[in-house]
């Protein structure tokens, strides 16, 4: 069993930066792989990075590459999503999720904890 718990969601400007983590409990932590998604209002739920197990993979969705940094620490069973020159299309609730293992890291079924999200609001 894994417990996530994001963190560092906000309001910023339009050209700004944030830092999600979410904290995992258990000792397994460093066995999953690790994904962000998220949730616009009035639209699906959607990927955005995911990592391996190791850190040494890391997948963006097309939307935010080159702007958007997925990264993880196994020693304090967190991973991050470092979030620069936001847009307000980024506007959602961002949730971290976990896969023991995965086909395709960018599909939800394939992760099999979910957390709770953050909300991230950038304004223009």
């Amino acid at each position: 069993q894994v417990q996530l718990v994001e963190s560092g969601g906000g309001l910023v400007q339009a050209g700004g930066s944030l830092r999600l983590s979410c904290a995992a409990s258990g000792r397994t932590f460093s066995s999953y792989a690790m994904g962000w998604f998220r949730q616009a209002p009035g639209k699906e739920r959607e990927f955005v990075a995911a990592i391996s197990w190791s850190g040494g993979n890391t997948y963006y969705a097309d939307s935010v590459k080159g702007r958007f940094t997925i990264s993880r620490d196994n020693a304090k069973n967190t991973v991050y999503l470092q979030m620069n020159s936001l847009k307000p299309e980024d506007t959602a609730v961002y949730y971290c999720a976990a896969a023991y293992t995965y086909s395709d890291y960018d599909l939800e079924y394939e992760y099999d904890y979910w957390g709770q999200g953050t909300q991230v609001t950038v304004s223009s």
